[in-house]
């Protein structure tokens, strides 16, 4: 059993996957690559720059991450996007906290987002905490929850202080498709919980997303990027769902 394995889960990363792996060989037992089938020589640069490649078709993120937990013989397993790179200061801090004593089985890792150039300040980019440095045997992900996984630890969990450097989105375009996608994994789960979209959805959910961002979150401290992000958020979280879940609703007659 090796003590550490960084997994990575991959579609069409080739643009990003060299860097990422580069960030963690030196410091990890083995970095694996879990690719879902990419057409864009993903599965090669990953192999070129020394890491595993898995291939497992696509599902949804929760069985992805969940296979892999289930598959691969290590004490501890830290997930890392493509498009995140770790510092060598977060490598240390990871290194002590598995070898320290005591029952945490899960820790926080906080982010610093990127998003179309600009370093995020607020409107819930920072530190955005992510569940990532599992202790394997103590976790397991929650089959129900498709994006935006939910990790179910059999024990106490403890935040990390040196942040992953994420490079969000690229391009607005870029920050678009991603959002539909997650719009229509939130509609779909909607849909399996028996929840019908009402007149008051339409108002009340972006509203209450906006404020949320722009207001709770401190979204007014990026300026303009705040502003277009909270909006735009406010679209995909709050009336995208629902629209689709319109159309998912059996016609009468």
């Amino acid at each position: 059993m090796q003590q550490l394995v960084a997994v990575i889960l991959t579609y069409n990363e080739a643009h990003h996957i060299a860097a990422c792996i580069a960030s963690l060989r030196a410091w990890v037992d083995a970095v694996v690559v879990w690719d879902s089938g990419s057409t864009d020589g993903t599965q090669a640069c990953a192999a070129a720059a020394g890491a595993l490649v898995v291939q497992r078709p696509f599902d949804h993120y929760a069985a992805q991450r969940q296979a892999a937990l289930d598959a691969i013989d290590a004490a501890w397993i830290l997930f890392v996007d493509a498009d995140e790179r770790a510092t060598p200061a977060l490598a240390a801090e990871v290194r002590q906290a598995i070898d320290a004593p005591g029952e945490v089985v899960g820790y926080w890792a906080p982010r610093r987002n990127f998003i179309v150039g600009h370093e995020m300040r607020g409107g819930g980019f920072t530190p955005d905490y992510q569940l990532r440095l599992l202790r394997r045997d103590a976790a397991r992900y929650a089959a129900d929850r498709q994006v935006h996984e939910i990790v179910e630890l059999a024990g106490p969990s403890a935040h990390l202080k040196q942040p992953l450097v994420h490079y969000n989105y690229q391009t607005w375009g870029q920050f678009h498709r991603k959002q539909r996608v997650y719009a229509a994994y939130e509609a779909r789960i909607l849909a399996a919980r028996g929840i019908r979209p009402r007149p008051h959805n339409f108002v009340v959910q972006p509203i209450r997303e906006f404020w949320r961002r722009f207001i709770t979150l401190q979204g007014w401290r990026d300026g303009g990027q705040g502003v277009r992000l909270a909006f735009w958020l406010a679209w995909y979280y709050g009336v995208t769902p629902y629209v689709i879940l319109l159309r998912l609703q059996p016609r009468a007659g």
